[in-house]
């Protein structure tokens, strides 16, 4: 009965070390977690009312960005960079969206764009592109958070 008493005593001695395993810190938990997230893309793009509805998350997104450039083109239409800067049929602004639904509208240029006065744009651009309806902020993981991008705007001339 010995032999048997000293492999049980031996399993059972193997088999308590398998419970051994050390647990994780949460620090490792976090960074492990933090490197599986894909901080490039968000769950929800931002909205606007207009758009709400749409269930499609890509339909939903370009219902904003059709819509955000159309607001864009409507408030600018009214100004006089065309007549400023008639060779000037397209800008590009970006748009930051914060994560407390505020709005920043910057004009992208060219590098090499001496041609134009961009200070005289960028203010143009600050006093005109302001009182916009509520923009829904894009959202990760449940928490609001900052989006950027860029919008191509024609400029329109009225005749």
């Amino acid at each position: 009965m010995k032999p048997y008493f000293f492999y049980f005593f031996l399993f059972l001695f193997t088999s308590c070390s398998y419970f051994e395993k050390q647990v994780p810190s949460e620090k490792e938990l976090l960074q492990k977690e933090l490197k599986a997230i894909n901080w490039k893309q968000v769950d929800q793009y931002p909205s606007l009312a207009a758009c709400d509805k749409i269930i499609d998350k890509q339909e939903q997104q370009q219902c904003f960005f059709e819509r955000l450039t159309q607001l864009i083109q409507e408030k600018l239409n009214v100004d006089t960079l065309a007549v400023l800067y008639p060779e000037l049929d397209t800008i590009e602004v970006k748009v930051t969206v914060f994560p407390n639904a505020t709005l920043r509208f910057e004009p992208q240029f060219p590098k090499d764009s001496v041609a134009y006065d961009t200070i005289k744009i960028d203010s143009i651009l600050q006093a005109r592109l302001i009182g916009f309806p509520k923009i829904n902020p894009a959202i990760k993981r449940g928490i609001p958070v900052k989006t950027q991008f860029i919008l191509p705007v024609i400029i329109k001339v009225n005749k």
